[in-house]
């Protein structure tokens, strides 16, 4: 079935309950007033609600509609920005370097508006001691409370136990944040290579203004 509405003599009723151009109440009309009082104002009578008995029609200009119908369904599929889950595994037994760089990634991704899924893989005798996965999550999540929160709290999965960060602000604003933070970052190197553009000319006036009492003598 076509998801396009009926309009103008592809509606096929008795009567419909009209909707004029700026929204106003027509009332119920035989559908051939409702299509001549198109005609008059040179729009089309579009079904707008085909199940209400009788179904609802309004005048518009239904191309314009169209096109304008699409053009904020591509702006909203431009603006629309998927959270993405990002996966990082450690060790129960991992070193404070290595922890280190793992987090800085967490850290990374929380940022970017993303959520992570912390995997702890437990190696032979280490899956006698979940108590070091489990304090290892927490750990990780204190130290990057400040950007995210756990989403989905430390629970065994076989031999890995999987803990869930969410970020505390939304995929769109990360991504607002950073085009701000880029925009300022150009803006100050602008403002620097002005600058120093700026520190030559004083320069060059301060020898011009140096040799100008020689040459007079």
């Amino acid at each position: 079935m076509s998801a396009e509405p009926r309009i103008n003599d592809r509606i096929r009723v008795p009567e419909v309950r009209l909707v004029g151009p700026s929204g106003e109440q027509v009332g119920i009309v035989p559908l051939a007033k409702a299509l001549e009082l198109a005609q008059e104002y040179d729009l089309d009578l579009v079904e707008v609600a085909a199940n209400a008995r009788p179904p609802v029609c309004k005048l518009m200009d239904y191309g314009k509609f169209k096109y304008e119908s699409a053009m904020k369904a591509r702006e909203a599929r431009k603006n629309q920005a998927h959270t993405v889950i990002k996966e990082m595994k450690l060790r129960p037994k991992i070193d404070p370097h290595d922890y280190d760089t793992k987090k800085g990634h967490v850290v990374r991704f929380l940022k970017q508006g993303d959520k992570v899924k912390i995997t702890i893989m437990f190696r032979g005798r280490e899956q006698s001691r979940p108590e070091l996965g489990y304090r290892l999550l927490q750990r990780l999540a204190e130290d990057v409370q400040d950007l995210g929160f756990i989403e989905s709290n430390p629970k065994q999965d076989g031999r890995n136990m999987i803990m869930v960060l969410g970020p505390h602000k939304k995929k769109t604003e990360a991504m607002a944040e950073a085009r701000e933070a880029q925009a300022a970052r150009k803006a100050v190197r602008q403002g620097d290579t002005a600058g120093e553009h700026t520190d030559e000319d004083v320069e060059a006036e301060a020898d011009h203004d140096a040799a100008a009492p020689a040459d007079a003598g």
